[in-house]
Parts: C-alpha cells; sequence; structure tokens
C-alpha cells in the first residue's frame, strides 16, 4: 500500500506532491462472499456486461453458449442472455441474435435495455455496434438511432437522458467523433454540443477509449484508454471533462500513465477501468501492465481526487498488487471492489512474488476508499475440487464487477470462484454480507493516560486534556512484555514480544474497556514480517498508524485496517518541526494533540493536524509540558495510552 498524498514515502518508494487530502474512513457494507447459487452459466469466452430492468437480468459478452445449471445441457445462445434474478431462470422469450460480442449494457429510458459491442447485425437487421432493445422479447427499437459508424463500443454511462459512448471509432450516427460521444439516450440522436475527441494512440496504434463512468451529480466524466491527446491538448490514457454544461476538457492531468510498463507492445495502454466514488468527490483507477511501478502506475489500483487541478498529478493512495493485473472496479455502500488476475494486495516491495505486508487475495478483493487497503473479504477466485468437465477455475480477467439491485455481479473468463463452479459469470449476494463501522480511539479529552510501570502494572492517571491527576497502581497480569501500545474503540493493540515469532515481536489484540486488559491474540498472520518492537510511541487515528521508531528522528505512518487488522506495507514520514522524535517514549492522541513522553521523562502534548501534513502536521514550538518527571511517575515508556474509561 502507497499513500502520495500528504508525505515522502520510504522505502525506495519516490516523493510527490501533495494532494492536500486525507480521506476519512466511513461505515460500509460488504457483500456476503458466498456467490449465489441460483445463477446460470456461460461458456467461451468471456462476460462483460450486466444491466437490469425490473427483476430480469441482462447479460453480455462474447460467450456462446449457457445453461442453466452444472448438470444442464449447453444451448446455444450467443453474446446476449436474460435471466430472473430470483429464480435464475433463463428467460425464453428474451433470445436477441447478434453477430459480435456485447461489451456494454445499460437500462435506458422507458424500460429499454441499450448495449454496445462489436457487432454489425442485430437480429439479421444492420445496428452497428449500437442498439436498443425491447427487454422482454428482445426485438429492436426501430425509432431509436444510435449508431456507431465503425470500430467498437467499448463502454457506455448513462446519466439522466445523456447517453455517453466511448469506444474505437471516428464516426457515430454519421458525425465525427472519436473516442467518445453523446447521445440522447431516449432516441439515440448525437447531442452536437458534446466535441470531446481522443486522439493519438500510445506507441504508434489507433486510439480510443475505454473506459468511462460520469459522477453521480452528472457533472464529472472520466475516460481512459489508447490517447495521447483530447481535443489537442496532452492526457495520457486519462481524462476529466467537465458535462455540467457545454461539455469541457478540465484541467487535470497526471504523468503517471504516461512512460510505459513492462511491454508497451503487449500493454498499448494500461488504463483498464474507472468509476467514481458514491459522492463523486474521487475516482479510482484499475490497471495492468506489469513492470513500470513506481515510475508509472502499472498494476496498481489509485485513487484520484476530482476537484484536484493541474498537471503532474498524483493519487491519494496507491495500493500496488506486485505486477498482476486489475481489470475492473467497481464502488458501492462505501466499498471499493476490483477483479483481475492479481494473487495479492498491499504488494508495493516485490514483483511477481508475495514481498513483506502482502495479503493474499486471489483475483477478487475489496477496498476502503479512505485508505485503499483491503478489508477482510476474500471469497477467491477458485473453483470447488469437483468442477464440471471442461470447465476452468483460473482465467486471466474479470471485465465487469457491477453493483445491481441485489448484489455485486462478477463476469469473467473462467468458471470458479468462492470455490463453486459459476461458469463465466455469478453474483455476490447482498444478502449474507455484514456492515463494519470505522473505529477510532476516544474522541473524549477526559479520561485517563495508563503507563507501563513494571511487568503486569499500570499506572493509571487521570488525564483532563491539560493537566493530571493522582495516579493509582493497577495490576494487568495478561499485559507482559509490552511495547508501544494504542487504544482503538474497544480494544488496544500493542507489541508483544513473543519468542518464536519471525521477527520476535508481533502486534497483539486485547478487549479493553477499563478493567482487566483481556487475554491478547494475534491481529493478524499477515503482520508477521514487521517487528513492532522497534516503536517507541504509536497511536491510531482514521485508517493510521502514526509512530516514532528507535534510531529515527521523524514521525511516521502506515494505514493500518482495522477490518482484518492488516497493517500497510509502506512507511511514510510527516513532516514536521521542533520535536525530537528520537526521543519520544510513548504517544496517545487526545483531543486533537499528541500526547508524548520522552527519555527526559516528561510529559508533553502538541497540536497534530493531518490534514495540514502538506506543509507541517506538528510545530513543536506549540508543544506545551503537561508534567515534568518525578520520583513516583516517569514518562518514559512505549507502553503509554490514553482511553476514557
Amino acid at each position: 500500500m502507497v499513500a502520495l498524498a500528504i508525505v515522502a514515502a520510504v522505502l525506495g518508494v519516490p516523493t510527490t506532491a501533495s494532494a492536500a487530502v486525507v480521506p476519512v474512513p466511513e461505515t460500509a457494507t460488504l457483500v456476503s462472499p458466498n456467490p449465489a447459487d441460483v445463477t446460470p452459466h456461460a461458456r467461451d469466452g468471456e462476460t462483460r456486461a450486466f444491466a437490469q430492468v425490473g427483476n430480469t437480468v441482462f447479460v453480455g459478452g462474447s460467450f456462446t453458449q449457457i445453461r442453466q445449471t452444472a448438470a444442464s445441457a449447453w444451448v446455444t445462445q450467443r453474446y446476449l442472455f436474460a435471466y430472473d434474478r430470483i429464480t435464475g431462470t433463463m428467460s425464453t422469450t428474451f433470445l436477441p441474435v447478434l453477430d459480435g460480442a456485447v461489451n456494454t449494457l445499460v437500462a435506458g429510458p422507458g424500460g429499454t435495455l441499450i448495449a454496445g459491442g462489436a457487432f454489425k447485425n442485430v437480429n439479421g437487421v444492420a445496428r452497428r455496434n449500437l442498439v436498443a432493445l425491447d427487454p422482454a422479447t428482445g426485438a429492436i427499437i426501430d425509432s431509436w438511432v444510435g449508431r456507431s459508424d465503425g470500430g467498437t463500443v467499448r463502454d457506455l454511462a448513462l446519466h439522466g437522458n445523456w447517453l455517453y459512448v466511448a469506444g474505437a471509432f471516428n464516426w457515430l450516427n454519421g458525425t465525427a467523433h472519436v473516442g467518445l460521444g453523446r447521445l440522447n439516450a431516449t432516441t439515440g440522436a448525437i447531442d452536437p454540443s458534446f466535441v470531446v475527441d481522443a486522439t493519438v494512440g500510445r506507441h504508434g496504434t489507433t486510439s480510443y477509449v475505454w473506459t468511462l463512468d460520469v459522477a453521480p451529480d452528472g457533472d464529472t466524466l472520466v475516460v481512459g484508454g489508447n490517447f495521447t491527446l483530447v481535443n489537442g491538448l496532452a492526457r495520457n490514457q486519462i481524462a476529466l471533462v467537465d458535462v455540467s454544461a457545454t461539455p469541457t476538457l478540465l484541467d487535470w492531468s497526471t504523468e503517471k500513465y504516461s512512460s510505459p510498463c513492462a511491454s508497451p507492445s503487449t500493454f498499448v495502454h494500461y488504463v483498464q477501468d474507472v468509476k467514481f466514488g458514491e459522492d463523486g468527490s474521487w475516482f479510482v483507477v484499475g490497471s495492468n501492465g506489469g513492470g513500470g511501478w513506481p515510475t508509472a502506475y502499472c498494476d496498481v489500483l489509485v485513487r484520484f481526487e476530482t476537484g484536484a487541478r493541474g498537471s503532474g498529478l498524483v493519487a491519494t493512495w496507491a495500493d500496488f498488487t506486485g505486477n498482476d493485473t486489475i481489470t475492473s472496479v467497481e464502488v458501492a455502500d462505501n466499498v471499493i471492489y476490483l477483479g483481475g488476475h492479481f494473487r495479492w494486495m498491499n504488494n508495493p516491495n516485490a514483483s511477481d512474488v508475495a514481498g513483506p505486508g502482502a495479503v493474499d487475495r486471489l483475483g477478487i478483493a475489496a477496498v476502503t476508499p479512505a485508505t485503499g487497503m483491503p478489508v477482510n473479504w476474500n471469497p477467491r477466485r477458485s473453483g470447488s475440487a469437483s468442477m464440471p468437465s471442461g470447465t476452468s477455475s483460473w482465467g486471466s480477467a474479470v471485465p465487469v464487477l457491477w453493483r445491481g439491485s441485489d448484489g455485486l455481479y462478477f463476469g469473467h473468463n473462467s468458471d470458479g470462484m468462492g470455490e463453486e463452479y459459476h461458469g463465466r459469470l455469478g453474483m455476490f449476494p447482498l444478502a449474507g454480507g455484514r456492515t463494519f463501522a470505522p473505529m477510532n480511539p476516544p474522541s473524549a479529552t477526559t479520561g485517563n493516560l495508563y503507563l507501563n510501570t513494571g511487568a503486569g502494572t499500570l499506572a493509571k492517571v487521570p488525564f483532563d486534556g491539560t493537566a493530571l491527576g493522582t495516579p493509582a497502581t493497577v495490576s494487568q497480569p495478561a499485559y507482559t512484555e509490552a511495547g508501544a501500545t494504542w487504544r482503538v474503540n474497544d480494544r488496544i493493540y500493542w507489541s508483544h514480544t513473543v519468542a518464536g515469532t519471525p521477527t520476535g515481536s508481533r502486534i497483539d489484540v486485547s478487549l479493553f474497556n477499563g478493567g482487566a486488559i483481556g487475554s491478547s491474540w494475534e491481529a493478524s498472520g499477515y503482520n508477521d514480517w514487521y517487528n513492532p518492537a522497534v516503536l517507541t510511541g504509536a497511536f491510531f487515528l482514521d485508517g493510521r498508524l502514526y509512530y516514532t521508531r528507535t534510531g529515527a528522528n521523524n514521525l511516521y505512518y502506515r494505514y493500518f485496517e482495522i477490518d482484518g487488522n492488516y497493517l500497510g506495507a509502506t512507511e511514510f514520514v510527516l513532516p514536521t518541526t521542533g520535536v525530537t522524535w528520537s526521543g519520544v517514549r510513548g504517544m496517545a492522541w487526545v483531543g486533537g494533540r499528541i500526547v508524548y513522553g520522552g527519555t527526559d521523562g516528561a510529559l508533553r502534548s502538541a497540536p497534530f493536524d493531518p490534514t495540514f501534513a502538506a506543509s507541517m502536521a506538528v510545530d513543536g514550538a506549540t508543544a506545551t509540558v503537561i508534567s515534568a518527571a518525578t520520583p513516583e511517575l516517569s514518562w518514559s515508556t512505549p507502553s503509554t495510552f490514553f482511553s476514557v474509561q
């Protein structure tokens, strides 16, 4: 996991400009990791698109046959079919005949179904790459006049009555449009005010737009594909367009998709999918490309801010797979889902192997929008031990993830998902999923500071944010061999020296609400690479673990995802001044301030605001001394934390 928005990363990750935003985790809802059992199956090719009209789900792709169950006979139905979302029963009335693949589908106005792809004829009638169909019968709606006059249509996005069209074409409805256009969704008529052309393909190839999405408010369009210019201005693979009035290219560009990845002849373009967040203030981009990271965003999921302006923009965060492809992304219920043929997330320090911090995620994953860290959802893109004959458990792509009314639909070019047979498509239902809320340290400013004074013994010191009360000694036999400790919600996380562990210490968790500290357990085996014994103080806030460490004079942070307890693989330095961090011993976050001890035994506090990190997150000139060391109490241990109780 790599953050590029605020600070300079160490461990060889290059420094970049600040994006001046610190996303805050929000309550999120995950779909079930167990795919629905009733969805039908397709054969050959891949599933590329879904749409829903009423209770009918429509499926498009390059497949040639479908069947109801693993035991059913295959039925020839090329490129497009429908089924009942509740029962899974395939439609026997919606049977359109197309002569080429369907790449994209949208439920259009007035109960229509609009399809785009690489076809020339539908139901024996010329309909080049675009067609509107009756969702009950599959009949062509003759009055709908949208056409791509060559090439292919790769993607569609609908907002209100505007239908945005992306692909490899030079004409729409007989009007010159290169790669992009906008139609009246009801009639298919071209919008003459939309004049945005994506031109000049990379490496001497033909230009095209591969993917697009429109913000929920309809004001901004993001497009990605094989182009280097948009309306004559440099925009390598990705661009933003203001569509709130007369469509206008926005002053938003990045150089992170300019350099080639591993093989330009294979990965001509590497932006694979784009999707806006639910409030439209940000969007994510998934890519392929092989080697090239970190100069270029190859094989990485990144978040950009919609409102940013200027050139040379960088991502708010980046989650690198370790040189494996991401082919699709979807955003729903404050979760980002991604699919592809990756094997890990949070893997920036290795190539084609699991490096330090890598979290196993085979071909499908869910991450949090605030940090890009994986959450505890891992169905895996693999089949059962008894897959039907002729099927494949693994393939190169998940071309589409789509959130329907009842769950997350997936289309892939293989047949295994969630350790089950799901030929070319399936759905993770919302039923059986779960909601998780963000966790943080106490927001109150009055409570108690706890200080480790000996094996299994803590000093409990009342604290009102500015002054200390009379300490009391409390016995905590479950809290031994402890190092840096941080409070989160109803628990503490702490560095625990444990013999036989890979580094000699590990991050443990104990429940704590002011009484006895509970028996500890290892936070996550995925953190075994990290040695928390080097921490000299730590606190957690909004998805980040802030800390100091032995032998270094900086305030650092890593992402830390509570839903799974995964530690970010990249370390970042916050800009500060006036604090000797190498002398810090123990930290806590209390009411917007860092309360910290030191080697001199004194306790201090300083204002802390990570949103100021573009300039200075902590200014030691504003620090105050809360208490000097006393014969009874010395604030010189990493094992310090704050709790209301």
